[in-house]
């Protein structure tokens, strides 16, 4: 399949294509960081943080497949290799053994809101090539990353 086949110009959606692929690399990063958290938590906050973390992978796991299927609906293959994630991420790994329970909070935060950047640029890009679709899926994600932002803020006790 290619794009013209769903009514696409596929110059057009080539930008697209490729910021798909970044966004696909960074969320496998923040992915591996939201089941480092899970497995690494310790604290009081074991019991609240263990289950939200395992919550936000396993919805990380659904959206990274969706982002892979769109790339593939546009007609191109979807980056498949850890070496080509940990190059385009711009999240980092980190170490999450150790690391108070807190800052594993920060850390995730970090990573929505780069997240949430990326979004925003991929549906501007959509909108240009008149790609509704990517922009449906992608402003589904970001929504629920600005609740969850908000959420672990919030838990945080922060503004």
């Amino acid at each position: 399949m290619d794009a013209k086949e769903i009514s696409l110009n596929e110059k057009e959606v080539k930008p697209v294509v490729d910021m798909l692929n970044e966004y696909l690399a960074n969320y496998h990063i923040h992915y591996q960081k939201l089941r480092g958290c899970h497995w690494n938590v310790k604290g009081n906050n074991f019991f609240t943080l263990h289950i939200k973390f395992e919550e936000l992978y396993t919805n990380a796991q659904q959206t990274i497949d969706e982002i892979a299927e769109r790339v593939l609906t546009l007609g191109k293959p979807p980056h498949s290799r850890f070496a080509d994630y940990i190059k385009e991420s711009k999240i980092k790994e980190i170490n999450t053994i150790g690391m108070k329970d807190m800052d594993m909070v920060d850390a995730i935060l970090e990573d929505m809101a780069v997240l949430i950047q990326l979004e925003r640029d991929v549906m501007e890009e959509s909108d240009k090539a008149g790609d509704d679709g990517t922009n449906d899926m992608v402003n589904k994600f970001m929504q629920f990353k600005e609740k969850t932002t908000w959420m672990l803020r919030s838990f945080a006790g922060k503004k």
